[in-house]
């Protein structure tokens, strides 16, 4: 018992010297070393919010089609013995220009007879209207106290025999002008300068009424099929049924052909009229007007077939704020510089982007500072340091030829 004793006494005066020694380092411990940490604000690009007002124009997309396309149909049977050198696939031909002739012989020879049908008809009604004056002379001469009914009148006069020589004539005289029809309908023509797409007979065939013979499209007008979505119907001036047709809205049509892009100016010149139900767009119809370059050279023809790129110019948007896409964040919120250059949050509201800028209708006023440095990190009321500051309208300035200066909507 004495021994625990001495032993519990042992350890207690050893916790007792370990509390005193760490009471007496932590009396006599070093003051800290202060070290004052100096705040560096953030270098940052500025834009001055300038309003301004932008020509919207929307992007569209389409195939270049013809105007008016033609299947050509034989309405005449017959051995086809001549074609025209332009009567080929690609091959340009005039207006009235005799693309391909059928062996008429047997519609020459029908002509002939119809000819000589009316002939005969015609003189059989001399004939009649001669033995009608007589028989209405005699008519008149014992017609005089006898009472009879206007049928036997009528056959007195030969009113009859009249009207059937006169029948039998109209029916000849249609007989010939079928004859002639035929025999016109065995030389194919056209009534417009176009283009045979794809030719289906040559010489030496033997057609009948209703066989193909070719396609053929009129060169002077094609036209392009544009959808538009119904939320961006608002942005442009269609054209209308009772609207002026000389303010249409223009349209820039381009290509990709090699390693260039090809314009083409086209004029927006009617719309389909009814939404589509699916899709939800409507379709215009921009046209261009000699596309092969035949009365008007070209360096390059817009060709049937050619999928173009469309930009459409619309209505001018009034007090936009053109900002660099990138530095849109999430909720589309900037970063909005105050008079002691510190950073703000600042939620605007966007009309469309263009993929390098943003087009701000709502959210920015006149002569505020927008910082052109995303700065992802940065919290509100971070300090800046302007670097560079330009106005906003500038921006629009400076983008591309192919952007023309101009809105451009990519619907994002």
């Amino acid at each position: 018992m004495g021994k625990f004793v001495y032993n519990l006494f042992f350890c207690a005066v050893i916790l007792g010297l370990a509390a005193a020694g760490a009471l007496t380092l932590y009396l006599n411990r070093p003051e800290p070393a202060k070290v004052e940490i100096e705040s560096t604000p953030l270098v940052v690009d500025a834009a001055e919010v300038v309003k301004q007002d932008v020509p919207v124009s929307i992007d569209s997309q389409g195939s270049v089609s013809p105007r008016t396309q033609t299947t050509l149909i034989a309405e005449v049977s017959g051995r086809v013995v001549q074609v025209s050198d332009k009567f080929k696939a690609g091959g340009f031909f005039e207006a009235g220009e005799t693309l391909l002739q059928i062996d008429d012989r047997d519609y020459r020879a029908e002509l002939k007879r119809a000819e000589a049908a009316v002939a005969s008809a015609r003189s059989h009604l001399a004939l009649e209207k001669g033995r009608a004056q007589v028989a209405y002379r005699d008519w008149l001469k014992f017609s005089n106290g006898v009472k009879r009914n206007s049928e036997a009148d009528a056959l007195a006069q030969r009113k009859p025999q009249l009207a059937e020589a006169q029948a039998k004539l109209d029916s000849a005289e249609a007989d010939l002008q079928r004859a002639r029809d035929n025999l016109e309908r065995t030389t194919l023509k056209l009534p417009y300068a176009g283009m045979v797409q794809a030719k289906q007979v040559d010489i030496g065939q033997y057609v009948t009424v209703g066989t193909q013979l070719a396609k053929t499209f009129a060169i002077d007008v094609v036209e392009v099929r544009l959808p538009i979505p119904d939320d961006r119907l608002s942005y442009l001036n269609l054209p209308t049924l009772t609207g002026d047709q000389s303010a249409l809205p223009s349209v820039t049509l381009s290509a990709q052909l090699g390693d260039q892009v090809v314009e083409w100016p086209a004029k927006l010149v009617r719309t389909e009229g009814v939404l589509d139900d699916r899709s939800r767009v409507l379709f215009a119809v921009a046209e261009v007007v000699d596309p092969y370059g035949i009365l008007t050279p070209r360096d390059t023809p817009l060709r049937v077939g050619t999928f173009v790129q469309a930009s459409i110019s619309g209505k001018t948007m009034p007090d936009i704020v053109v900002l660099p896409r990138h530095i849109l964040r999430t909720g589309n919120q900037v970063w909005v510089i105050d008079d002691k250059n510190r950073l703000i949050n600042r939620q605007v509201k966007l009309l469309r982007t263009d993929g390098a800028l943003a087009y701000i209708y709502q959210g920015l006023e006149e002569g505020e500072r927008v910082s052109l440095s995303s700065a992802p990190h940065a919290v509100a009321g971070t300090q800046v340091e302007l670097n560079n500051q330009v106005k906003t309208s500038s921006l629009l300035t400076g983008k591309s030829a192919k952007s023309d200066s101009r809105f451009r909507d990519t619907g994002a």
